[in-house]
């Protein structure tokens, strides 16, 4: 049987992905009652055109205009719709876990909920991911937004997080993008992290491809996005950066800083001690010496927060039954006779 999910003629699912729960799709919403209709009847015109066994999940992030009973009987009307509906406004990271802890489908499809991600790219998204990734992104490559408010600090930000985190993608902010399930299901999301999950996905070995896709104006509603999300991201941008480098060995950042404070200070210790033993100087007023203390006792702090990093990543490994690596595939195993 062909590994590609969609024949080239007839448009018939061939994968064996058709024969299971494809796809689960799942759409954060907060305060989208006028596009909800509309974007489900697109994403399921779209995927049961390609005969796709698939499921719509909306997560309601607590909105006040309604989208909640909305969705609630929306999908008391269809089949294909499961409405997971927050408490109160979480956030579109948590929103977005809630989602993936509710999927079923093999593939999880993610878009945003005011109708400017296009479902009609969704087999595009497919196409490519069979292909052998495990995630592919979508590229707003021509953006229907705000140059200044919107267009100018995502393309700082995209090229800000690619430098950082080592995962060369255009665009980071878009949320149409197709993830193998077990891949998603490895990663646990809060703070800002969605917009990170790329970069996530590299730090678990995954394969990463990027596609254009098309990209809407808005249509209802206004933007939930804005220039005060930026320090919001740039923290986070911090703790990816850690996680990256040092997640399972803290003490290599911690107990190096650690040390050059130690050797500073000891450094100017022997200094003021040559001044006061060779040449009589009085240390015992100087900036340096105070200094000198600072530097040595920082130095045995950062050696200890390290080691209790290290002892901390240790214990949540052992007591999660988390690996610290990834197998992707075994090779030549012979089956028990």
């Amino acid at each position: 049987m062909s590994t590609s999910l969609f024949s080239d003629g007839s448009r018939q699912a061939i994968s064996p992905l058709s024969v299971q729960l494809a796809l689960s799709v799942v759409v954060p919403v907060y305060n989208e009652i006028e596009s909800i209709p509309r974007l489900v009847e697109a994403i399921a015109s779209t995927l049961q055109d390609n005969q796709l066994n698939y499921e719509i999940i909306c997560v309601d992030d607590g909105s006040s205009d309604g989208s909640a009973d909305l969705l609630r009987q929306i999908a008391g009307d269809r089949t294909d719709l499961k409405a997971v509906l927050l408490r109160r406004n979480y956030g579109q990271t948590a929103a977005m876990a809630a989602g993936f802890n509710h999927c079923q489908g093999q593939v999880i499809i993610t878009l945003d909920g005011d109708l400017q991600n296009d479902p009609a790219d969704i087999p595009r998204l497919l196409e490519k991911l069979d292909e052998g990734y495990d995630l592919v992104s979508g590229w707003r490559k021509q953006r229907h937004d705000a140059a200044l408010t919107r267009l100018l600090p995502s393309k700082i930000a995209n090229w800000l997080i690619a430098k950082v985190t080592g995962v060369a993608i255009h665009d980071y902010g878009c949320s149409l993008k197709a993830y193998r399930a077990e891949l998603v299901m490895d990663m646990n999301l809060y703070g800002e992290l969605h917009r990170f999950l790329p970069a996530l996905a590299f730090i678990e070995g995954a394969r990463i491809a990027e596609i254009p896709v098309r990209h809407h104006a808005r249509q209802f509603g206004r933007s939930k996005y804005g220039l005060g999300r930026t320090l919001r991201v740039l923290m986070d941008l911090f703790t990816i950066f850690f996680m990256k480098r040092f997640l399972t060995r803290p003490m290599h950042v911690f107990g190096l800083f650690g040390l050059l404070s130690m050797a500073l200070g000891i450094g100017v210790g022997i200094y003021l001690t040559f001044l006061k033993l060779t040449m009589g100087e009085d240390i015992g007023s100087r900036p340096l010496l105070i200094l000198a203390v600072v530097l040595f006792l920082a130095g045995i702090q950062l050696l200890s927060f390290g080691l209790l990093a290290e002892l901390s990543m240790r214990t949540y490994h052992e007591s999660q039954n988390r690996p610290i690596y990834r197998v992707r595939e075994v090779v030549g195993a012979r089956m028990p006779q």
